[in-house]
């Protein structure tokens, strides 16, 4: 049995909320046929009202594993929406377990071998909008992976990029990832831009054929793109 597959399917139960969560983030544990494993559900019932987005964050957060899946990075654990929660539709993840002070100040100072995929997390955050890429959205599971959690606020058809990842600011993006990125140019895969408003896929496809044209990863002129708290 797949992760998507439990998610999707197992019967959840609540265990606790997840302190300094701003959007009631629930740890539940999920069980189906005899496997078991935690999640992290994020019911639409439990989000703060914003001004620059809509309710249903959760479709982003599943919109954003569809991308990191459609690009082959596997940056995202495995997400999937869940009509049947115990507070309503809401997203499922499955919990990564990891060490807390692994964040990405952490693996940036610690750990230079993570940097190839620290700058591919800047590449997803450039091509997902990402406005919220706090420290602390970047974990080391305890394999060694490196993750990137909590893409509610990604997306965006304005421009809203936030993130703590700017070490990387002016260098050229990698080839690799170039090319990775470029079929987006061309067509949004289906099911990611039935999560997304129209003007959001087109918006999506003008920062990919930005990256591409440009080949640099972008520089905070402003000093301002940062997300609060920085973890």
């Amino acid at each position: 049995m797949n992760d998507l597959v439990l998610l999707a399917e197992g019967r959840m139960e609540l265990l606790g909320m997840i302190r300094g969560s701003s959007n009631s983030a629930l740890l539940a544990e999920v069980t189906l046929e005899g496997r078991s494993a935690w999640a992290v559900y994020k019911p639409q019932e439990g989000e703060r009202p914003l001004s620059d987005f809509n309710p249903g964050l959760h479709r982003r957060e599943r919109a954003a594993y569809l991308l990191s899946e459609s690009l082959g990075w596997g940056i995202v654990p495995p997400t999937v929406v869940r009509e049947d929660g115990p507070f309503g539709v809401g997203s499922l993840q499955l919990f990564v377990e990891h060490d807390p002070h692994g964040h990405y100040f952490a693996l940036y100072d610690d750990a230079p071998e993570t940097h190839a995929l620290l700058r591919r997390i800047a590449v997803f955050d450039c091509v997902a909008n990402n406005a919220d890429r706090k420290g602390g959205h970047v974990l080391r599971g305890v394999d060694g992976r490196v993750w990137g959690i909590d893409h509610g606020l990604c997306f965006a058809a304005a421009f809203k990029l936030r993130t703590v990842v700017w070490d990387f600011a002016g260098e050229a993006v990698p080839e690799e990832l170039l090319h990775d990125i470029a079929p987006l140019a061309d067509a949004v895969p289906g099911e990611l831009a039935a999560l997304l408003h129209v003007r959001e896929a087109a918006a999506l496809q003008d920062r990919v054929r930005r990256l591409l044209d440009e080949a640099v990863l972008p520089v905070d002129r402003t000093g301002r793109r940062v997300p609060w708290p920085l973890l």
